[in-house]
C-alpha cells in the first residue's frame, strides 16, 4: 500500500487532500507542527526515515503575509528550511515530494499570466521567504512535483469566510479593487496533486483556477452567490492599508500542466460555485 506523509495536514488544503484521497488505497500519514516540526532537520529526517513514504506533500506553511514583515525567522524556518529538510529527507529514502508554493513570489508589474518560465521576484518577507523554499527543493529533491498556487480557499479561515462573516454584521465592506489574482479551491489543487503524484511529471507547475478577478470582483461573486446584498466599497491598496506589500498582478498561467498533460483546472466561478453548495 502507497504511503503518503501530509505535514500541514489540519490548513485549508492538508485536509482537502485528506478528503481527496479518503477512497484511495493508501495509507495517509496525517502531521501538523505538534507531531512534525519541519523546521528541525534531525527530526525531519528521524521522522521520514522510521515511517517511509512513498510520496510527502508539504502542505504546511507560514502565510500570514503581514505577520512575515515582523517574524522573518519564523516564516523563513517554516517556508524554507522546512522544504529544505523535507527535501533533504525524500532523497534520501527515495520518496517522491510535493511541495506548495505561491503566486507572491513574483514582483506583480506584469499584465499578462505569469507563466513558470518568468522571472520571480518577491516584494515581501512572505514572497522571498517562499521563493527560498523552491530554491531549496530544487537544490536537494530529486523526485518532485512543485506546485505554485493562489488565493486559496477550503476548510478553515479563508477570505470567503471572512466576507460571510462581515454579511452578518455589515451591509458595506471596503474591499481592494486594484490586486488581481485567481481565486482557488483547495479541493482543486487537491485533485491536481491527486492527479499528478503517481506520474514521473516532475518540475514546477502553476496550479490555480482559471479566469482572474480582484478581491474587490471575488466578494462581489461571494455575495452574489449567497444572496447577500452587501455594498462593495473598491477601494486602492493606499486606501486600504497594509503592513506587507502585495503583488498587484499575480495571475498565474497553468503553462507547464497545458503543455505537458491534458489536465485543466476549473474556472474560478464554477469553483466557487461548488465551494458554497
Amino acid at each position: 500500500m502507497k504511503k503518503i506523509l501530509i505535514t500541514g495536514c489540519n490548513g485549508q488544503l492538508g485536509r482537502a487532500i485528506q478528503k481527496e484521497y479518503e477512497n484511495d488505497n493508501a495509507m495517509l500519514i496525517c502531521t501538523d507542527v505538534a507531531d512534525l516540526d519541519i523546521g528541525d532537520n534531525a527530526q525531519v529526517m528521524r521522522f521520514v526515515r522510521e515511517q517511509q513514504p512513498n510520496v510527502i506533500i508539504n502542505c504546511a506553511a507560514y502565510t500570514a503575509v503581514d505577520a512575515c514583515e515582523e517574524a522573518w525567522d519564523l516564516a523563513y524556518k517554516i517556508n524554507a528550511i522546512g522544504p529544505r529538510n523535507l527535501a533533504i529527507a525524500a532523497a534520501d529514502t527515495g520518496a517522491k515530494l510535493v511541495h506548495i508554493s505561491t503566486d507572491y513570489v513574483f514582483d506583480g508589474g506584469g499584465t499578462s499570466p505569469y507563466t513558470e518560465l518568468d522571472t520571480v521576484g518577491p516584494v515581501s518577507a512572505y514572497g522571498r521567504t517562499k521563493l527560498a523554499g523552491e530554491q531549496f527543493v530544487e537544490q536537494f529533491a530529486t523526485r518532485f512535483f512543485m506546485i505554485r498556487t493562489a488565493w486559496l480557499y477550503g476548510e478553515g479561515k479563508n477570505f470567503v469566510r471572512t466576507m460571510l462573516g462581515l454579511a452578518e454584521k455589515h451591509d458595506e465592506v471596503r474591499v481592494v479593487k486594484d490586486q488581481l489574482g485567481t481565486p482557488t479551491s483547495a479541493a482543486e489543487v487537491a485533485r491536481l496533486i491527486h492527479m499528478l503524484e503517481p506520474t514521473d511529471n516532475y518540475g514546477l507547475f502553476h496550479g490555480t483556477c482559471e479566469g482572474s478577478c480582484s478581491w474587490a470582483q471575488f466578494a462581489s461573486e461571494i455575495f452574489r452567490l449567497v444572496g447577500k446584498h452587501v455594498k462593495v466599497h473598491y477601494v486602492t491598496t493606499g486606501e486600504y492599508g497594509s503592513p506587507a506589500k502585495r503583488p498587484a498582478y499575480s495571475v498565474l498561467d497553468n503553462y507547464m500542466l497545458r503543455m505537458t498533460s491534458s489536465y485543466r483546472m476549473a474556472n474560478w466561478e464554477a469553483a466557487l460555485r461548488e465551494y458554497m453548495t
